[in-house]
């Protein structure tokens, strides 16, 4: 099809040595496929009545797409139809192939009786509605082609219909070799392909102007709301190519282009077509000519506005600081207020990253609120939440920003940042270390529905926003030991974000640490050293994290401590509080497998300060904890009981099933410890109250499958039970202890040392 579109509307123009084609001179032409599409407008004029108002309801909103839509194949047309109307496809059908096998005068008789549909005084279709511009193009199209065109034009209708018959007859063949189940298999799969699924419709050909402008905005909506639905990268790319052929100055093309090559992390080929399409913005005339060279102005600061925040994307910072400050100049010099608050809110982005400042930020969002830019205002808002909150800034006060964010989403309908919003609220309680509201404020996501209409029937509902809520949702049941709850979650975001799109790294790396936490609590050290590369290829701090753990967890306490002292040194350096805290809390843990007691309290009470400064109540309790058992191992129980008191409650509340057993093992292990001080009936009844804590721990351990720590509570427990004289008890722990023991190989380290 592709040389009769060439032979019929390439307009061939001699500049300067150079043939240019403009296949978008003309708006709309005539094809076999919009011939179809035609007598399925003429057959439904005709039917009338017949037409149940179902029926017609579902022709209607089929139309749409179809004239908006690039051509496709008549099998595909044909089920479409046949999927709202049987009686009408086959009456399509039988039209097509009465012109398709007759005389050319039948198509032209055809293109004469069209006009009718305009006349009376209660025309079928009204001159100004969609299907009736869709009819005048059509006829004022047909009416400009020469004899020639019109018999080229015929003759490819002939080859659009004979290929759908041979199509149909090798069918045919093929039902009759298959047998029923296949073949029901099979039909299954075809109505998978049917033609309303956009993703699956290609460009074959040169497009007409509203084709084409149909087709980007489609794949640019798509890869905004729902990536998975858009075309694959490849298979995108190649239509993009296919449009930039015929018309290269095509600038809404070279920009898809360069969203499209964003999601594949083609530096290259990205910055490629980003410069393209403001060149070709500029070249098209698309921008306002009564302001003379004002017009070329503006297209050039946004050049390097989006240059600046490309390069800032893939990490070029330098690069982006320069384009930022060219944008920045030419905005300054054409008075370009709202280019400058956009410059203003990139330049906090890349300052941050050398030094924190709110100064630019707060000036950035009062800014914005005065020009009226309600999108930047509360983007600005946001990100002042979040350094605020790594700053330790009260939760409350943080609360109320995004509160008055949340009215200017409202206010506006800014979907969007609703769902960012509601995401970032998940994130900052998960901060703070209360899992219960963030798992409140991820439900609250997951059950908005978007208020944002997207215009292909796709619910804005596979964005980064969700990607990050649903991600906070599997970590939150796999710390609850509902680890088959975390995999259906995990499956799902495998579906919704597959590996090669934008946002799977998210999912990648809470799959990476959920796998990692669930070998380290099953003693499978071997299992948790082999993610630790995957882990670390996503998030190298993480990685190396992970890495000591694993190092401790083997014994060598050496190697771990020294990476443990490298990695603190780089978080202090780069101000990550929360990683701070829990490598001091590691490093704690080091000294007590040592047998340096008192050297872990300072590195616990350094630890205490920061997580009560930056106002990590989670961190700060499990803190608590770890100086509670540091007074255990040096012989002040009963201090020990005092001041656990101040953190089970928050544990026990928000925390992890396995930081609550530990909790209520710590418990027990200090009741039995004063006890010693006791009379016997208050030692026996301290004994009984700390069984009832072990077997507590116990129902924690085993429902995260912690195998080692069962081990070391069966043991406790037997302990207890043969000091009471329980022999029965004490018989049942000691021989579950030993089919443990024997499962497991012994670490080597004394019982009352190890806290977790």
């Amino acid at each position: 099809m592709a040389s009769v579109h060439e032979s019929l509307y390439f307009n061939p123009m001699l500049t300067n040595g150079v043939v240019h084609a403009n296949v978008f001179g003309v708006r709309d032409w005539v094809t076999p496929h919009k011939m179809a599409l035609l007598v399925l407008l003429s057959e439904l004029g005709r039917a009338g009545a017949q037409l149940g108002l179902l029926e017609r309801r579902r022709l209607n909103r089929l139309l749409l797409p179809l004239l908006q839509g690039p051509d496709m194949a008549l099998s595909r047309l044909r089920k479409a139809i046949e999927e709202c109307c049987p009686h009408l496809a086959g009456s399509v059908h039988i039209r097509l192939k009465l012109m398709a096998e007759g005389e050319l005068k039948d198509m032209e008789q055809f293109f004469d009786d069209l006009s009718d549909s305009f006349s009376g005084t209660e025309p079928e279709v009204h001159k100004t509605s969609v299907v009736g511009l869709f009819l005048r193009h059509m006829i004022l199209a047909y009416n400009k082609l020469s004899f020639s065109q019109v018999y080229k034009l015929y003759t490819a209708l002939q080859q659009y219909f004979q290929k759908d018959e041979k199509k149909d007859g090798a069918d045919e063949n093929e039902m009759e070799m298959t047998n029923p189940e296949e073949l029901d298999g099979k039909m299954e799969k075809e109505e998978l392909d049917g033609p309303l699924r956009e993703e699956e419709i290609a460009c074959s050909g040169p497009l007409s102007q509203k084709q084409a402008e149909y087709f980007l905005s489609q794949q640019a909506s798509l890869l905004k709301n729902d990536e998975t639905k858009a075309l694959a990268p490849a298979s995108l790319q190649k239509e993009l190519n296919n449009l930039l052929k015929f018309n290269p100055d095509f600038a809404e093309a070279h920009y898809l282009s360069y969203l499209n090559s964003l999601r594949v992390q083609d530096v290259f080929s990205s910055t490629h077509s980003l410069l393209h399409y403001f060149d070709r913005l500029i070249l098209s005339g698309a921008e306002s000519k009564s302001n003379g060279d004002e017009g070329y102005g503006r297209s050039l600061r946004y050049a390097a506005l989006n240059l600046a925040a490309l390069h800032c994307r893939f990490g070029h910072y330098q690069q982006a600081e320069l384009a930022l400050q060219e944008a920045i100049r030419i905005a300054q010099e054409s008075n370009d207020h709202v280019c400058l608050q956009h410059c203003l809110s990139w330049l906090y982005i890349l300052e941050q990253k050398i030094f924190d400042s709110c100064v630019l930020l707060e000036h950035s969002v009062n800014k914005s609120l005065h020009f009226g830019l309600p999108y930047l205002a509360s983007l600005g808002i946001q990100s002042l939440v979040q350094q605020r909150a790594f700053a330790g800034k009260a939760a409350n006060k943080l609360m109320d920003a995004l509160k008055d964010s949340d009215l200017l989403h409202w206010k506006h309908s800014l979907s969007e940042l609703i769902d960012i919003s509601i995401a970032q609220k998940t994130a900052i309680w998960r901060l703070y270390g209360r899992s219960t509201m963030a798992l409140q404020q991820a439900q609250t996501l997951l059950s908005m529905n978007s208020l944002e209409a997207v215009n292909v029937g796709v619910q804005q509902n596979n964005t980064e926003s969700f990607a990050v809520v649903l991600c906070h949702l599997a970590e939150l049941h796999a710390e609850q030991g509902y680890f088959a709850a975390a995999s259906e979650i995990l499956k799902h975001l495998k579906e919704r974000f597959p590996p090669n799109s934008q946002h799977a790294q998210l999912w990648m790396l809470f799959d990476q640490k959920i796998q990692f936490e669930r070998a380290m609590n099953d003693g499978k050290y071997h299992v948790a050293d082999s993610l630790v590369a995957g882990i670390t290829a996503l998030n190298s701090i993480e990685g190396v994290y992970r890495r000591a753990i694993v190092l401790k967890a083997q014994n060598q306490m050496s190697e771990a401590h020294k990476l443990l002292q490298k990695l603190l040194i780089h978080c202090q350096k780069i101000k990550n509080t929360e990683m701070v805290i829990r490598v001091l809390l590691s490093i704690a843990e080091l000294y007590w497998r040592s047998s340096c007691h008192t050297i872990a309290l300072p590195v616990l009470l350094q630890a205490l300060a920061l997580a009560r400064e930056y106002s990590l109540q989670y961190l700060a309790s499990e803190t608590v904890l770890n100086l509670a058992f540091s007074q255990l191992i040096l012989g002040i129980p009963e201090q020990a009981l005092n001041i656990l008191h101040m953190a089970i409650e928050p544990i026990l509340a928000h925390g992890a099933i396995l930081d609550k057993g530990c909790a209520m093992f710590l418990v027990a292990k200090c009741q039995v410890a004063s006890a010693d001080s006791y009379t016997p009936q208050k030692k026996i009844e301290a004994l009984e109250s700390a069984i009832s804590n072990l077997n507590e721990a116990k129902t924690y351990f085993a429902k995260v499958d912690c195998k080692e720590q069962l081990r070391d509570v069966l043991y406790f427990q037997a302990r207890l039970f043969h000091t009471l004289g329980r022999t029965q008890e004490r018989n049942k722990c000691a021989m579950l202890f030993r089919q443990l023991h024997q499962e497991l190989p012994a670490h080597g380290v004394p019982l009352i040392n190890a806290f977790k």
